[in-house]
């Protein structure tokens, strides 16, 4: 039995809408969700591949974070090779396991990700002597374990509803790790005056970003296993969280702005230098002119 991740009402529900029976508007609410999903591999493949040959220029250098980022973008190939099968309509029960495999794993790094900028800023005399390669392995290793240990171990142990419940409960754990880090390190940095303002804004950019990411894209699809426990069925809700879900492999391509420091510097750049364009007059009037 494959607790959990099986969920047989909705796949029944997915394949009718696939096979254009059904409302109207759930066939038209499949073909936007099948054109998401195409954008996303299409765009999202290539150029997390590229994220990772250039977050591998960092490792060597010494730098710890982007080892965290390296594995985040792993798992987010995953999901897109899923996401690649559920298009080619040849899913299985298995190329479900997989892909709750990447998104717990997503999540681990995700919460890996932001417990080092926040040791960074609130411990740093601790991470400076403990910040090596090999534990942030180590750690990475734990976070690729975890997943299998559920979906093999606890999960056929137990009932559906109760593997759903238990897999809403694990996703919705880091949800307050996020705030508490984020919060936690703005006190730290308000009160700190070793730490330039450049990586000041990098560091709490970076947090910013992963609870948006979790909050906007990963939030909605534990509401919607939540809502499943409890018998709730609606298929629109189910290919609204799977759209905004397959959206993070994207979004997630967005850490590594601020986890190499040239990239957040010409960003920044260029957006002091839009807006001094928009504040000058002179050069208002001369691009109304052009217009």
């Amino acid at each position: 039995m494959e607790a959990g991740f099986n969920n047989t009402t909705y796949q029944t529900d997915f394949n009718n809408a696939r096979n254009l029976t059904g409302p109207q508007d759930d066939i038209d609410m499949y073909f936007i969700y099948y054109v998401v999903q195409c954008i996303v591999i299409s765009i999202g493949l290539p150029l997390t591949l590229v994220t990772i040959y250039a977050l591998f220029s960092l490792v060597r250098q010494g730098q710890v974070a982007p080892i965290y980022v390296i594995n985040l973008l792993i798992s987010d190939i995953i999901q897109l090779c899923c996401l690649i099968v559920y298009v080619s309509n040849h899913e299985t029960p298995m190329t479900w396991t997989v892909h709750s495999f990447g998104i717990m794993s997503s999540v681990g790094f995700m919460v890996c990700i932001s417990l080092e900028r926040y040791l960074v800023i609130v411990h740093p005399l601790w991470y400076r002597f403990k910040r090596t390669i090999k534990i942030s392995v180590a750690v990475c290793a734990v976070v690729w374990a975890f997943p299998p240990v559920c979906f093999l171990i606890v999960f056929p142990r137990v009932s559906d509803m109760v593997a759903i419940i238990v897999l809403s409960i694990i996703l919705i754990i880091p949800f307050p790790l996020f705030i508490f880090f984020l919060v936690r390190t703005l006190r730290a940095l308000s009160s700190s005056v070793s730490v330039r303002s450049d990586e000041k804004r990098r560091i709490v950019g970076l947090l910013v970003v992963v609870l948006l990411i979790y909050t906007l894209l990963f939030l909605p699809t534990i509401i919607r296993f939540l809502y499943e426990a409890t018998s709730f069925e609606s298929l629109t809700f189910s290919y609204t969280t799977d759209m905004l879900l397959s959206l993070s492999p994207l979004a997630d391509m967005l850490l590594y702005i601020f986890i190499r420091k040239q990239t957040m510097g010409n960003c920044l750049a260029s957006v002091c230098c839009c807006i001094e364009e928009s504040n000058d007059p002179t050069t208002s009037a001369v691009d109304v002119d052009d217009i």
